[in-house]
């Protein structure tokens, strides 16, 4: 469920915000160029974020004004007023003093504020963030001007597509999913106008004459490979401010919920806690779902390189499209393969039959293999002896069979779905015989 959006009043203008969590610590998490808090939590990777955060801090959110669920303004505000925005916000809490935490623009607005008032910022936190935008001839770590206006021209030009994600959230830029949740965050956040006028107020940025004015604990994390804002932004922040701890991430998302946020949320944690637990594990019983093609190879020899090329993407398609109407959860595919966990059987067995029926539309036959059991999910991931067991009785499915394990079998007495006894068989690696079923179509 969506944590409760409230309103704070700065001035004239209402900003949006959100609080998650009981922890010690206030911790506040200042947007990068846009946001949406309730698109936020529709991205799985930006929800397992906060909810760590939140596991160890009072967690405080907000959209600045001019984006996303606070008022829009005619003109996109200086770091100054937004500074008054985030006081507004930690008013309206009555958090008296609180943790920041930037990424990108969002960094510059947490020194600024903790330089300004530092009895209100307990600890400063920088994600790929940078003293100033564009490049001078005494720092070269950024764009021209020419080149950030020529970002900013094609924003507003393509705004309503996934514009940017390709470097700053690189590991999922070939991500169907992803690129359709990054093109929607976006149009939730701000017009396409506003948009560009937030872009080049971040282009005027540059307060690194308040660096050495910072003189609450701080931690700059930077990855080495950071395609939107140099490396060496971050280390300028690092050297420029007196004590602070610099991390060098070797991931290449510049987004903080990419493929360094375990190491990210690790040392964040540890910095304002003195220790990290790491996010523990759910455990949960779900039911796993394995499938394959059948005869791939020998398939894809047979009508070449494009054709299969074409024939997989409908096939992925399929499969997607039959596990949101069964409720299923993708978790993994590789080649032909597909891995998706769902959390009740019946539906488990009712999605693999419907994709066993409608893959021959396509000229393809597919197997699975279906066990429920405890899995640990973590990170978006699924792992224990239940994947395993899964993915074994899979191995031993016949082309266009839907085997089950007993324990499916058993769990869905009463739904109305029939077997036959394929009897006792062995599961490589697993110690014991397992009695599997497959499912009557």
């Amino acid at each position: 469920m969506l944590p409760t959006t409230r309103y704070a009043k700065s001035g004239e203008v209402n900003i949006a915000y959100q609080t998650v969590g009981d922890g010690p610590i206030d911790l506040v998490l200042v947007p990068g160029w846009v946001s949406n808090l309730d698109v936020f939590w529709e991205e799985p990777a930006m929800a397992r974020m906060l909810t760590r955060l939140a596991s160890f801090s009072r967690l405080i959110l907000f959209d600045k004004r001019g984006t996303g669920l606070s008022d829009r303004v005619s003109d996109i505000p200086s770091l100054e007023v937004r500074m008054d925005d985030v006081r507004a916000v930690m008013d309206a809490v009555g958090s008296q003093r609180a943790a920041l935490l930037g990424n990108s623009e969002g960094g510059a607005m947490c020194a600024l504020f903790a330089a300004t008032y530092p009895e209100r910022a307990s600890a400063l936190m920088m994600v790929g963030a940078f003293a100033r935008r564009t490049s001078a001839p005494d720092y070269p770590w950024g764009p021209t001007r020419e080149q950030f206006l020529a970002f900013t021209e094609e924003v507003e030009r393509d705004w309503g597509g996934p514009v940017g994600l390709d470097a700053r959230w690189p590991s999922q830029g070939h991500d169907e999913r992803s690129r359709q949740w990054w093109a929607r965050w976006l149009r939730s956040s701000a017009s396409p106008a506003a948009a560009a006028r937030a872009l080049r107020m971040n282009m005027d940025i540059d307060i690194r004459h308040v660096l050495p004015a910072v003189r609450v604990p701080t931690l700059v994390l930077h990855s080495r490979n950071d395609r939107v804002v140099d490396f060496g932004a971050g280390q300028y922040m690092s050297d420029h401010i007196a004590g602070a701890k610099l991390i060098a991430l070797e991931g290449i998302d510049h987004v903080p919920w990419g493929c360094d946020s375990d190491v990210i949320l690790d040392e964040i944690e540890e910095f304002l806690t003195g220790t990290h637990l790491g996010a523990e594990p759910d455990r949960l019983l779900v039911t796993v779902m394995f499938t394959d093609i059948v005869g791939a190879t020998e398939r894809a020899a047979a009508v070449g390189d494009r054709a299969w090329h074409d024939l997989l993407e409908s096939h992925r398609a399929m499969v997607r499209r039959d596990l949101e109407r069964f409720r299923g959860r993708e978790i993994d595919t590789a080649g032909d393969g597909f891995l998706a966990t769902f959390d009740g059987p019946a539906r488990a067995v009712r999605c693999a039959c419907a994709l066993v029926r409608e893959v021959r539309t396509l000229g393809l036959e597919i197997r699975a293999g279906l066990h429920t059991g405890e899995c640990e999910v973590m990170g978006g991931k699924v792992a224990g002896i239940a994947v395993h067991t899964g993915a074994r009785v899979a191995a031993q499915a016949q082309g266009g069979e839907v085997l089950v394990s007993s324990t499916v079998r058993d769990l869905v007495a009463g739904s109305g779905l029939a077997f036959q006894d394929r009897g006792m068989r062995h599961l490589k690696g697993l110690p014991q015989e397992w009695r599997l079923f497959a499912v009557e179509q």
